[in-house]
Formats: C-alpha cells, structure tokens, sequence
C-alpha cells in the first residue's frame, strides 16, 4: 500500500479563511480534491480558537430536506446543552419547512458567544426545499453566528444580497490551487527530492490541484524515478485516472460524458464546435453548467465562449476516448478541422488533419495559408507542423516543398529554401485552376525575401514593378491575397532601397507597406515595416530615429513579438543611436537583445548589420582585436550576399583602419590594394587609408588622403564620414606639428559633431590628446568637448544626472526636451512636430526657457545651457547627419 503524502501547514490559506470568516457568509467552491475539507479542518483544530462550531457533513444524494434539518440541528445542540426532557430529533409526517428554519435559527441565537456553522459537502444536498429554507436562514443570521458553506459547485442559495452588502466572503478553486513553493513543501514532508524544474513541471501539470500532487506523491514515494516520472506524468497516470473516472466524469450523465470526451481532442472548445463533435445543440449551455459546477472546466474569455480542461482531465478524457471510442477518432479530427479551417484556425486545423491521418489534405492545407500564416508572424509553427509529417507520408506536387521553402527562408537557411522553392515552381503547374493563384501569391512572395535576404537588391526591384497596377482579381480572396503580396513587395523594395541609400523612397515605401499591413489586419506585417522604417531613418535626427525604433518596439511587445527576428532592425538601429552618441553601455544592452532577437534566423543580411554594430562599440571602447573579429565576421556573411550595399563602404574602411590600428599595416596595404576602382574612390575608404598613413608614421600622405573628402570631392555616405576624416586631418597636421592646424581642424570637427552630439569618431579614432590640447577658451563647443573627453576617459555620466547651479531655476521636463532641440537647425514648427505638441507650446516653453536661463535669445540661451552642461551626456537631440 503507498504511503499517504504528508500534510503541510498552508499558513497563508488559513489566513485567507480567517478573514472571509468576519463576513455573515463563507462559501468555499472548487472542484473535487481541491482541499476544501482539509482546509476546514485545518481551521477548526488550529491553536487559540475560542468559537463554538457547529459542524454537518452532508450525505451523498441527500434528497431528504427534514434528515438535513435534523442534522443541522443535532450539530448546534452537540456539546452546547442537553436536550430538554422529552425532546427527541426525529423526523415527523408533519414536517414543516418553514417552521425548521424558524426553530434553527432560534437555537443559533440562544447559542453563547460566537459560533460557526460549517456544512461541508454541500454539493450533496439536492433538495430544492431545503436549499431555499437554507437561503432564508443564511440571510437571517444572529450577528454573532457565521456560517462557512463548502461545495463542488455553485448551488442556488440566493446570495446576491449578501454580496453586494459586503456580507460574503468566497474563497474559489484559485485560491485553494497549491503555489510552487507549497508544491515543493509537499513533496520535501513526503520525503521526495525532485529539482527545480521537476517541481515547477509537477505544479504546472497539476495546474496546482492538491488531489493531483497528492496522488503524484503517493506515486513518487513508492520509489519510482522522480524526474521521470514528472516527465510523464498525466491524467492517465493510473491513481490520478482512477480518480478523475470515479469524481468528475462517470458521475455526470451520458450526454455530458459524451460532450466530454469528443470534444477532448481539441484544445479548446466553443459551444458550436461542440456541436458539430457532438451531432447535438445545446453543448455551450453544457459548458457552462459544467464551469460553473467546478466540473475541471474553464472559460477562456469573458464572454465565456471558449472553454478548455483541466490538463489532467484532459488528458484522462482523451485516454477514455481512445479506449471507448476508437472508430470515430479519424472523422472527429476531420470534423474539428473542417470547422477550424472554415474559421480561420489554419495551425489547429493541419494538426487535426494530420492527426486523421490525411496526410495530403494536411500538406494541402498547409501549402494553400503558409503564406498567411508567415505574415501573421507563425513561421516557426510551419517548420513544427512540418516535422509532424512521417516520411512515408510526404506526398507530390507544390504543396510540401512551398511550405519548407518558406521555412527555411524565415529561418535564413537560404540555399535550402532556393532548392525547395524551385520543386514548388516546376509543379504549381499542375494544380487545380481554383487554388494556382494562391500558390502563385505564396510563390512570389518567397522570390521576394529570397533575393532581399540574398542581398539581390536588383532582383528585388525588377520582381515589384506590379505595384504600379492597381489591386484587382476575381473574388474577394484573390484581392485580399494580391493586397498582402503588395505589402510584402513594399517592404522589400523600401528594405532594398535603404541598402542602396535611397532612403527618402525608402521611408516612403515602407510607410506605405506599413499602412497596408494595418489596413489588412496584418499586424506581423505592419511591425516589420516599421521595423525596417527604423532602420531607413538613419539619415534623420537621432531623435526621429530613436522614436521610431522605440515605436516600432513598442508594437511589437504589445504582440509579443519583442524577442523575434522581425523586431531586429529596430534593435540594432536604436543600439547604432545610442553608440554613436557615445553611450556604450546602453547601445551594448541593445545589441545582445538584438542577437538574442536573431537567434533563431541565420539570415546574412541583418547579421552583417549586427556584427558592424558590435563591431564599431568594441572600435569605440578601443577593443581593436574584438572589433576586427566582429568586422572581419561581417565581410565573411557579405560574401554569401549576391549583391554589394552602402555599409559594405564603411564595413571596409572601418575593418583596415582596425587592421592600421593593430599594426597590420602589410595586410591593410594588401586589401586596400585589391579594392575595386569604384570602391577605392569613396570617402570612407579615403579615411582607411589615412588611417594606415598615420599608423605608418606618415602623417603628410594621410592628410593629402583625406583631401577630397574634406572638398566633397569624393562620395561619402553621410556627414559622419566627414567627421571622422576632420578628426583624420587634425591628426595628421598634429603630427607634422602644426598644432594651429590641427586645433582648427578638431574645432571643425566638433562643429559638425555638435548637431547630433556625436562621440564615436573621436573615439575611434583616438582623439583623446587632440582634444585635451584645445584650450578651454578657444572652442565654441566647450560642452560637447568635456562631454567626449568624459566618455573618451571611461568616466561618462548617466544622461539627466545633471541638476542646475545655485541661482539657476530648475528647467521642467518638458522645457528640457525643447531646450536640447535649440543648437539645431530646426524652426519652431518643426519642433514642434518632433514632440508632438503645438507650436503654442514650444513658444511657451522657449519663454520659460529664456527666462530662467537669463537669455536674450537662442544663441545665448544655447550658449547658456552648455556652460550649464544641460546640453550634455546625451541630452541634445539634433540635426541631420
């Protein structure tokens, strides 16, 4: 015989069930096992109670009002005072309801001092007579009587008085489930050593149910292997399953145990679907009724429509299924897929038809809404329901190989999706005339990603010339499909075009594909326009692109999409504005999220783009041999690219002047050889070479290199580049002792650093002593010039750390986001719509700004702000780069 499981002292429980007792009525409802009587006795027998308690344990199928009454009765005398000479409870032919009520509540009232009257098992009483008496009672109460009422479901007492008067207390299934840390206490008493996980595994089966961790201690303490049994522990675990048959479904009556076990294949159920399982209405009337008995049966929404089971229930009904009804198994899953297909659940309706075992119809199925479902952001939920295919079950035609096509292209496995994509082509021929269309969309739409994560930026553009056509097709199902073709071939065309710098038609176009997906109700879709939108607005403020990263996170976490692949280029591009700016730590914090965003997509495309983010943090915190690793790891993932892009300029440049830096001036000297005309005539490569010149020790050669890029002579991809060749030249002019030219030259730097604050050239170029030799007096950018040398020295503050001198009132807020806008180039207006406030507004707050700075104007009240370092350690939002 196994051993019963040792109690554990609830402490927080009782605590719970002592305060619902200051109420007139306690009603504790849950299900079969949840603890309740345990819970009564716990409280009954605890230390210092000084209460009388009366106490009925209902008989099963009590249909006997008077045998209840008597009961009730004998309870309140038992240890309060003898009977009266003569008195006998006995039952009566003249029993009269009314008058038991009456004479119950009278002996409650002669009762001295506090009583409780607890009737547990009241899910047994099925007398309609004696439930209402027993309403009238509950609400009649002397105020010192208490009564606590414990039942497996709700029973019509009437109590809604009591409830909004604040008179009852409940304490439901919820509050009796078993915590994680009770679950361990229980199996610790029981003598089980179980890990953590094993523990957390065991609650979240037993969804906390005290039967069920008790019959799984019985279990374990007969000596099996603990982690394995957890591993498979179940409702059909042979003490659980005896349990459940005998408490919670060969007690209910035939049609409810037939609703229970046919719509147990399903993960969760509405009244219709039941229907359809059943071949009978009514099914959500069933459903409801069986919640609302704490029948293991719970409501997933608030207009409790959808239902599911307890997981052991399930779990047993499903097991009894198989058992009792073999034969209907196939048709019930084809059933539950049809309904489901029809509605829109594309993942559960493949599982059910896999699980009939029509295989083709799955494939089929599958095939027909992968598109679909990769935009509704379930690419992996294609790769799983792909494994659920048998080999020998993989059947011809388009349909297997265009759903791992699209696997593997949300996976980044692009050679494999290529493979794939091109057995779907061949055969898509062959398909019915009423479903080619659908593959064809689907078709397409794996061509575009294809050549886009391919780096095949003119494939992408040839392959969305349809977008000048308007959206037509013959059915309604055909539009809706050519509509999220035509928001995939925007994304891509904006994605392509910001790779080639065409950056105003690329925010263009991804607005629109955003608009579209949002339209559409594509959410998957909409983020990952915005996404890219993010990554396009490179060229804007940091302050428009910070916002719009932030956006675009923001949206996607609202969807729980904050950890997957399609967030990336908003992560990676928000660390960029943050690294740039010279907040290392916080950009860095950005970056792992990113990598972790990516792990599950090999893709080459934006792995480049998060290897040149690491790679340029480590270069700025002058961890050259990293930098190079994650430089170099950026080139090797370019080369599985088909075509060339704009970063490829800076990634190059950026990897031989890290070459420079680490004294491989051979190997820097041989690639910058080998560069292409077109290439090597760029101003980024123009700095990598005056980078090696410097390295080198031949200052005059790098500052004749940096020449055209500081005419505008050479092309260069933005003013950063022109920034970082200043700082060149300053170096060089340094090092031919020419301190008045290189002071101009760091001063001009600074000048054009001003506008977006920038400190990551001067720290990957190693600026700290050019800088330090500027005096103080001389520069017109004292501020932003101690901020840098407080970065470039390992001692930057934490951005609003700063708080005002002595005499300066302290500037709001909102006054302080404006104030960080006035070194820009921005007009009032445009301010204004940055910050999304009216231009009254920004007026006002200038006003106030001036005010309390004692400034005449915004020149002055900049220059006030700087000395004041309001401006500093990331405060100014500015300018375009």
């Amino acid at each position: 015989m196994q051993p019963a499981p040792r109690l554990i002292q609830r402490g927080e429980l009782l605590g719970s069930l002592d305060r619902a007792t200051e109420a007139r009525v306690t009603l504790i409802s849950a299900p079969a096992g949840s603890g309740k009587t345990s819970l009564l006795r716990a409280w009954a027998g605890g230390p210092g109670r000084a209460h009388r308690l009366a106490i009925v344990q209902v008989q099963r199928d009590q249909q006997d009002s008077q045998q209840f009454w008597l009961a009730v009765l004998r309870a309140i005398r038992q240890g309060s005072r003898p009977p009266a000479d003569g008195e006998q409870l006995t039952g009566t032919p003249d029993f009269n309801e009314t008058a038991i009520g009456e004479r119950v509540l009278s002996e409650l009232t002669a009762q001295p001092g506090r009583t409780f009257l607890v009737i547990d098992d009241l899910h047994e009483l099925t007398s309609p007579d004696a439930l209402t008496q027993l309403s009238r009672v509950l609400q009649k109460l002397p105020p010192h009587v208490h009564a606590i009422l414990a039942t497996r479901r709700d029973l019509p007492l009437r109590l809604h008085n009591l409830r909004l008067a604040g008179e009852l207390a409940e304490i439901r299934a919820g509050d009796l489930r078993f915590t994680e840390r009770e679950t361990r206490q229980l199996l610790e008493a029981s003598g089980i050593t179980l890990s953590e996980a094993g523990v957390a595994r065991l609650h979240e089966r037993a969804e906390g149910w005290a039967a069920g961790l008790r019959l799984a201690a019985m279990s374990l303490a007969s000596g099996q292997d603990p982690e394995r049994f957890v591993a498979e522990f179940s409702g059909s675990s042979r003490t659980v399953a005896e349990y459940l048959l005998a408490e919670m479904l060969e007690c209910q009556p035939p049609e409810v145990q037939q609703l229970l076990l046919r719509t147990s294949l399903l993960d969760r159920v509405n009244g219709e679907l039941a229907d359809l399982l059943t071949d009978h209405a009514g099914s959500e009337r069933m459903l409801l009724d069986l919640e609302d008995a704490n029948a293991f049966v719970v409501s997933l929404d608030p207009a409790r429509t959808w239902f599911r089971y307890h997981h052991l229930f399930a779990d047993l009904l499903r097991l009894e299924l198989r058992r009792r009804l073999p034969e209907e198994l196939p048709a019930l899953h084809r059933r539950a897929a049809s309904w489901l297909a029809e509605h829109g659940e594309i993942t559960d309706a493949v599982r059910h038809t896999q699980a009939a075992g029509d295989w083709a119809g799955a494939a089929r199925l599958l095939a027909d809404h992968s598109f679909g479902l990769t935009l509704d952001g379930q690419a992996q939920t294609i790769e799983s329901l792909l494994r659920a295919f048998p080999p020998g079950a993989l059947t011809p035609g388009p349909d297997i190989p265009l759903a791992r096509a699209t696997s593997e292209v949300a996976a980044g496995r692009l050679d494999e999706a290529a493979a794939h994509l091109t057995v779907a082509e061949t055969s898509v021929a062959a398909t019915p005339p009423e479903r080619r269309h659908r593959l064809e969309v689907a078709i397409a739409a794996l061509k575009l990603s294809l050549a886009r994560k391919r780096g095949h930026l003119a494939g992408v553009v040839e392959q969305v010339r349809f977008l000048a056509s308007p959206v037509s097709g013959q059915s309604d199902e055909d539009i809706a499909l050519d509509s999220d073709l035509r928001a995939v071939a925007l994304m891509n065309l904006g994605i392509v075009e910001a790779w080639s710098l065409g950056n105003q038609d690329s925010q263009r176009h991804l607005q629109e594909g955003a608009e579209l997906a949002r339209k559409i109700g594509r959410p998957y879709l909409e983020v990952a326009c915005l996404a890219e939108l993010a990554f396009a607005s490179k060229i804007e403020p940091f302050a428009t692109t910070r916002r719009r990263c932030q956006e675009a996170i923001a949206l996607a976490e609202q969807h729980g999409w904050g950890a997957e692949p399609v967030i990336a280029p908003a992560l990676v591009n928000l660390a960029g504005t943050f690294i740039w700016a010279g907040e290392f730590d916080e950009g860095e914090r950005w970056l792992r999220r990113a990598a972790r965003a990516l792990e599950t997509d090999s893709g080459p495309l934006i792995g480049v783009v998060l290897h040149i983010g690491t790679g340029v943090l480590l270069s700025g915190r002058r961890q050259q041999r990293e930098a190079l690793a994650e430089f170099s790891a950026a080139e090797h993932l370019q080369a599985q690219l088909e075509g060339s892009h704009a970063l490829m300029r800076q990634l190059v440049s950026w990897r031989l002047a890290t070459q420079a830096r680490l004294g491989q001036l051979s190997e820097a000297r041989a690639a910058l050889a080998g560069l292409d005309g077109d290439l090597a005539a760029t101003a980024e490569i123009a700095n990598a070479e005056a980078t090696i010149g410097l390295a080198a020790g031949k200052p005059a050669a790098a500052l004749a290199a940096v020449g055209d890029v500081l005419t505008g002579a050479a092309p260069a991809i933005g003013y950063t580049t022109v920034v970082e060749a200043t700082l060149l030249a300053a170096l060089a002019h340094r090092e031919l002792g020419d301190k008045r030219a290189a002071t101009s030259a760091a001063e001009n730097a600074l000048a054009l650093a001003e506008a977006d604050r920038l400190v990551l050239p001067f720290a990957m170029t190693g600026s700290l002593e050019l800088l330090e030799a500027i005096p103080r007096h001389e520069t017109s950018h004292a501020a932003l010039l101690a901020d840098i040398l407080d970065v470039l020295r390992g001692s930057a503050r934490a951005p609003g750390h700063d708080s005002a001198p002595a005499g300066i009132e302290q500037l709001s807020p909102s006054e302080l986001r404006v104030l960080r806008y006035l070194p820009t180039n921005l007009s009032r207006p445009e301010i204004a719509s940055e910050l999304s406030v009216s231009v009254n507004t920004v007026n006002t707050h200038i006003r106030n700004i001036y005010a309390k700075l004692l400034a005449q104007d915004r020149s002055s009240a900049v220059q006030r702000a700087r000395e004041l370092r309001l401006l500093s350690a990331g405060g100014t939002i500015t300018g375009t780069r």
